[in-house]
């Protein structure tokens, strides 16, 4: 009890706190500039600034230390900064939108999925928000939703989004146009994790990678187009994604993206596509120090026991694995390694668990860890035995249309490449 009370009197305090500046603001928006609301993809200039502050705070002390002591500050902090919020007008759910936005995130980060999802929902809902809250919202659902293995429900929502914009008349290059292409690009991602190449095409025809240089867009396109062998123009398109969302991450971070799809998600994403993207065209050296860099973001961020660690070591493995093949050397012991590590941290269920793999979150990559874990097992002759169970459970949980467990294991060009989104946590 006197922890409770403890911890709700820091938030008591963190709230009077950042009231107080209030006046300091009220004359000017903490998001005024006008590249930066185009970045962000919608127009929430209007949002209480207290707010704003309130969630930045919030999350920076969540993030803070880890913990989950920190965290539960960091949502009550949000949770006093919503009930302060009036409850009717375009502006109040502007706020009320972004703080719920802020909300899901942490949920998000603690494990807590439909917690997370419940809030965005909640957002939908918000009739009167700007389109770019509701779209942010609807966007972080179907990211949660491929990470859940949801893909169903992921078009269902992609298409809701896209219904948003069917009534309206849309200026090339203008805000609006610019979260469309966020709807669209939800909706090829969707098509990118279910092997429809064709499908994907036509929610990408016109992107060039310019429209959304710092965000999910462009990084989804930069993904078609690795899918599809167009290496030098997906390797140009990483390279814009990574330094273009560093330079504007803060502000969209805590206001208009969610979940797995905030900025730190998209930098991570990128870097480690770009990573894949050199190992595929056998730079090994560099896939390393570029997947090495997105292993230290991912601890940075999220801790270094988190699932999200599990997604990056994997793809490090796979690197190790590929060029053993290409180099017809021998890095067992890493690869052994790199794919144990990360079958744990994405705690993979036993072997003889009644947890059936449909069950499993990030079941893609799971089943690609183990998988690799398997092969570096079986040529072990001692170890064989193990290492074919634990192949016969990969091939079970694997569930990907455009190529099979041994085609991802083994690639060695030039087509039915892997690759690996750390963003939803699945092959595409």
């Amino acid at each position: 009890m006197i922890g409770a009370g403890a911890r709700l009197f820091r938030a008591a305090a963190v709230v009077l706190r950042v009231g107080r500046t209030a006046n300091i603001y009220q004359s000017r928006s903490i998001i005024c500039s006008t590249s930066t609301a185009r970045f962000v993809h919608g127009d929430v200039r209007d949002a209480n600034p207290v707010a704003v502050q309130m969630i930045d705070y919030a999350l920076s002390h969540a993030r803070s230390k880890k913990s989950e002591d920190s965290y539960s500050q960091g949502m009550l902090v949000l949770e006093q900064c919503l009930m302060a919020q009036p409850c009717d007008g375009r502006d109040a759910e502007n706020s009320r939108g972004l703080v719920m936005l802020a909300m899901s995130t942490l949920l998000y980060e603690m494990g807590n999925f439909g917690d997370a999802m419940e809030k965005l929902h909640i957002i939908e809902d918000l009739k009167n928000s700007s389109l770019g809250v509701r779209v942010a919202a609807i966007e972080a659902l179907v990211g949660l939703n491929l990470e859940l293995g949801q893909d169903d429900a992921s078009s269902v929502l992609a298409d809701k989004c896209l219904e948003l914009f069917s009534e309206e008349s849309i200026e090339s290059g203008s805000t609006e146009s610019m979260i469309k292409s966020r709807a669209l690009a939800v909706r090829g991602l969707i098509e990118l994790v279910r092997g429809d190449l064709d499908s994907a095409r036509v929610f990408f025809e016109g992107s060039d990678g310019e429209v959304d240089s710092a965000g999910n867009v462009a990084l989804s396109y930069g993904q078609y187009l690795h899918c599809t062998m167009n290496f030098s123009s997906a390797k140009e398109v990483y390279q814009k994604v990574i330094q273009g969302t560093s330079e504007n991450k803060g502000l969209a971070q805590t206001h208009l993206a969610a979940c797995n799809m905030i900025p730190d998600e998209v930098i991570l994403g990128a870097t480690c596509a770009l990573g894949q993207l050199e190992s595929h065209m056998g730079n090994f050296t560099d896939a390393e120090e570029i997947l090495t860099k997105a292993l230290i973001k991912t601890e940075e961020h999220f801790g270094s026991c988190h699932a999200k660690v599990g997604v990056v070591l994997t793809c490090i493995g796979f690197m190790f694995r590929w060029k053993a093949i290409q180099e017809h050397s021998s890095s067992l012991l890493v690869q052994e390694g790199l794919f144990r590590r990360a079958v744990d941290l994405l705690k993979a269920p036993p072997l003889d668990s009644e947890e059936t793999h449909t069950k499993c979150n990030r079941r893609d990559v799971m089943a690609l860890a183990r998988g690799g874990y398997a092969e570096a097992l079986c040529i072990q002759q001692n170890r064989k035995a193990e290492g074919e169970k634990l192949k016969s459970w990969s091939e079970s949980a694997w569930r990907n249309r455009r190529l099979s467990l041994s085609e991802a294991l083994d690639w060695q060009g030039p087509s039915h490449l892997p690759i690996i989104d750390p963003r939803t946590s699945r092959v595409l």
